[in-house]
């Protein structure tokens, strides 16, 4: 929590700002609007070879032309109709040209390999039950002191490893409350957030849950933004949400019927709509300036929220220093900029010490 006030209001707007762009570049990605270029010095471009292939960029494309029509229009569930709407088009396109999908494992050792025009995740095919029983086959498969079995690897390497898990994951969840904060107009005027402490408490116990449940790392996840850009303000949207995914377990062949290419438009508009804040960031202060960019540009660049957060810490302070203010930093955040320099060099450091 005290890290949390420790940091400047307009780097807290960088951060929002940042993580906009990066979910707005992963519902691009997602959808097979951006992709990697397969060779040369450009690293991503539109479609394949400059082009969009395949009808399910086509459904992307509406999906987010209707969602923006219906925004302007200011009609209410703009989003989730825009999905719904995009799914269901997405149904009849595959009922037409039986669509393959995107992602095969026929590459060496069957590695994935993407075919272009294919659907990205789920296929829309309609299917003949709607209900399954819920499978927890890896629920209690874990391994609470895996890391320091040290057979392969050393003590430091492990608290290393542990140490940037623990980071990153404290950092995604800083940057995406003060992200959904400040477009819920949560955030007071120092970029705070109310109840921080009890946010983050259940965030950590939710992510050691999720590892014992055999699952990825549960956390607060950026794509709750989409719910704030549809009017939440409450925990009720948290319960209601947190009853939909139990119902999903249920519904699993229902929900795998939305393809990425109807659900991905909703991070483009959500995306815009943090991107609304960068207004309030004060470009003549260089020592807020600098990091505040740094901040926003190298989340989607790098594909990481934590080296956006913390390349943004590193200058702010390096420069308040360099302009003989280092009294207005707060101490923790020469901490914690400390903390981050060690988890940009954890690589270098554990090669020094092996």
């Amino acid at each position: 929590v005290a890290v949390f006030k420790a940091v400047p209001a307009q780097i807290k707007i960088a951060i929002s700002v940042g993580i906009g762009l990066f979910i707005a570049l992963i519902g691009l990605v997602d959808a097979g609007f951006v992709r990697k270029t397969a060779s040369g010095p450009v690293p991503v471009g539109l479609g394949v070879n400059g082009n969009l292939v395949g009808w399910p960029t086509v459904v992307f494309v509406f999906g987010l032309i209707l969602m923006i029509g219906l925004m302007v229009r200011k009609v209410k569930g703009a989003i989730l109709i825009g999905i719904v709407v995009a799914t269901g088009l997405a149904v009849v396109i595959q009922k037409m040209y039986n669509i393959a999908p995107g992602f095969t494992d026929n590459g060496p050792d069957k590695a994935p390999t993407i075919v272009d025009g294919g659907w990205g995740l789920n296929i829309p095919n309609v299917p003949s039950d709607i209900v399954a029983t819920p499978k927890f086959d890896f629920s209690g498969q874990f391994d609470l002191f895996g890391a320091f079995q040290l057979d392969n690897v050393t003590l430091v390497a492990a608290i290393l490893l542990l140490f940037t898990l623990l980071l990153s994951d404290f950092f995604d969840t800083v940057g995406t409350v003060t992200a959904i904060g400040h477009e819920a107009g949560l955030a007071d005027k120092d970029g705070n957030v109310d109840n921080i402490q009890k946010i983050l408490l259940v965030d950590s116990v939710a992510a050691a849950a999720g590892g014992a449940a055999g699952i990825s790392s549960n956390t607060s996840y950026i794509e709750s933004a989409s719910g704030v850009g549809e009017g939440a303000r409450t925990g009720l949207a948290s319960i209601v949400t947190g009853v939909c995914f139990l119902l999903t377990t249920f519904l699993a062949p229902l929900v795998a019927i939305i393809p990425y290419e109807a659900a991905t438009p909703a991070l483009i508009i959500v995306g815009f709509l943090m991107m609304s804040q960068i207004k309030n960031i004060d470009w003549d202060d260089l020592g807020i300036a600098i990091p505040a960019f740094l901040t926003i540009i190298l989340m989607p660049f790098t594909y990481n929220i934590s080296v956006g957060i913390g390349a943004g810490f590193i200058t702010h302070v390096l420069i308040r220093v360099i302009q003989g203010r280092s009294k207005e930093v707060h101490a923790l955040l020469y901490l914690v900029s400390g903390l981050f320099m060690i988890y940009f060099l954890s690589s270098p450091i554990n090669n020094w010490t092996a």
